[in-house]
């Protein structure tokens, strides 16, 4: 069992910054794949970026590629997503979710999540 606790979202300018983290319980979360999906007000949930179990492999959406990076640190239980050169399109709330198959590379797929957490809310200003 993976529970996720999204923090650091928040208001900003477009063009701005903002890092957000995930916090995992669970002693499985060092061997499970990692993503980032966000949802904007009336549209569905969109894959943003995904992490591998190691951290060794990345993938990100066409629409954040060069301005999100994604990465974890396994010693804390963390993922985290640095958001930069922000736009106003990139609001949403965003969720971090763990795979279900442990040892697997990330994955662009919601159904291949089981956990997931709360959200964030992330809002950029034009």
């Amino acid at each position: 069992q993976v529970q996720l606790v999204e923090s650091g979202g928040g208001l900003v300018q477009a063009g701005g910054s903002l890092r957000l983290s995930c916090a995992a319980s669970g002693r499985t979360f060092s061997s499970r794949a990692m993503g980032w999906f966000r949802q904007a007000p009336g549209k569905e949930r969109e894959f943003v970026a995904t992490i591998s179990w190691s951290g060794s492999s990345t993938y990100y959406a066409d629409s954040v590629k060069g301005r999100f990076v994604i990465s974890r640190d396994n010693a804390k239980n963390t993922v985290y997503l640095q958001m930069d050169s922000l736009k106003p399109e990139d609001t949403a709330v965003y969720y971090c979710a763990a795979r279900t198959r442990v040892y697997s590379s990330g994955s662009p797929n919601p159904q291949d999540y089981e956990y997931w957490g709360q959200g964030t809310q992330v809002t950029v200003s034009s």
